[in-house]
């Protein structure tokens, strides 16, 4: 692990070696999270350092040390919505993470597991997923040249069916939700000399993720709000760790508020306790069911002083539509839903006119076209 990052138990304080996940000294495993030294980091790492386009720019900041398993995945663009904003009477623009090799920002995590699989000598990786991460790990499984098992709810759009597949993936569909084959994976899939990349079980994804919030804050002037779709809650955590962990460090000068989205259908974070209804969205991506990082989501939402809201089916698929035929972006349903989300909160005035905001555009639009062709239809059947 690189000079200024630390390993240990957030329970007792217990310090750990690098490649450990858990602290085993309590009665259920506790998660590792990842520390640092901000004098040591400083002495090693600058932002706005340009000799790479791609997360291994803050490679400093990640706790792996192994010759990256790459694809070239980070430094997403981010573009003006001039039309949305002006629509809203904001200063909106869009992160598009689905630039990223395999389509969406998970790929950020996964090239961190991959390469710490490597450098641990581990033979394969496992994944309980909705589907964009299970596609990424495959892909950077591949890279690595590891063994992938996926497990995965049987409600998967073909298009993400597909990709694991053709990246030599082992997928496994699990009767019932995404909760469902989380505890097929857990259960089944985690074997000695495997690494998991499933939501909630190890430091090191989160440790990619965040270098979202790095991007964030070298490429914007401190917008007022960053909104993301929430699932199982880790994107809008780990873009808040990433970009605490910038203004901790002086790079940054204050730090946005945080709106997050949920459909309402599936709103575990927005509403401790509220029923979900597996399935009953059309954005797979946060149908989730029983979110394992709740938690770390609301905490973060909170300490930024930021919002939550829900959305209908109805305002996702609009926002998709809008997207494309006024910003020229095509998004998947779950990544419309941050947009849906801005307009849900500006009409209930969270979000203030003139406000700078930064939607977070996660996955591509081609993972799931199905969705868009019958939102298409029946918009002309209107």
């Amino acid at each position: 692990m690189h000079a200024g990052i630390s390993l240990s138990c957030p329970c007792c304080g217990e310090q750990f070696r690098q490649g450990e996940t858990h602290c085993r000294a309590h009665e259920q495993p506790v998660v590792l999270e990842l520390s640092y030294d901000h004098a040591a980091i400083r002495d090693r790492f600058e932002p706005g350092e340009r000799s790479r386009p791609d997360i291994w720019r803050y490679r400093p900041l990640l706790p792996v040390t192994a010759e990256p398993v790459t694809l070239g995945e980070g430094w997403t663009d981010l573009v003006a919505a001039p039309t949305t904003g002006s629509e809203l009477g904001i200063d909106l623009s869009l992160k598009l993470e689905g630039g990223n090799p395999t389509g969406s920002s998970k790929d950020r995590a996964s090239a961190v597991l991959t390469t710490l699989a490597t450098e641990r000598g581990c033979d394969g990786v496992v994944c309980a997923s909705t589907g964009n991460a299970a596609a990424s790990i495959a892909a950077y499984a591949a890279r690595g040249g590891l063994s992938c098992s996926l497990f995965v709810p049987e409600r998967l759009p073909a298009a993400k069916a597909v990709q694991p597949r053709v990246y030599g993936a082992d997928l496994i569909t699990v009767e019932g939700s995404y909760g469902d084959a989380y505890d097929a994976c857990r259960s089944r899939g985690v074997e000695p000399g495997t690494v998991d990349r499933s939501a909630g079980t190890s430091p090191y994804v989160p440790a990619g993720s965040q270098t979202l919030g790095f991007e964030l804050a070298e490429q914007t002037d401190t917008p007022d709000w960053i909104a993301v779709s929430m699932g199982n809650g880790g994107t809008i955590a780990d873009i808040w760790q990433g970009w605490r962990l910038f203004d901790r460090l002086g790079y940054t000068e204050g730090s946005p508020r945080l709106l997050g989205v949920q459909a309402e259908s599936a709103a575990a974070i927005h509403e401790p306790g509220a029923p979900s209804d597996s399935g009953g969205t059309c954005a797979d991506s946060i149908d989730v069911d029983n979110p394992y990082r709740r938690g770390d989501a609301r905490q973060a939402i909170e300490e930024s002083g930021g919002a939550t809201v829900t959305v209908s089916d109805e305002t996702i698929l609009e926002s998709l539509r809008s997207l494309g035929s006024d910003e020229g972006v095509f998004a998947e349903p779950a990544s419309a839903a941050a947009v849906a989300g801005v307009q849900r909160a500006r009409a209930a005035e969270v979000i203030h006119a003139g406000e700078a905001v930064v939607a977070v555009i996660t996955g591509n639009g081609l993972k799931d076209t199905a969705t868009a062709t019958e939102s298409l239809d029946s918009d002309w059947g209107d």
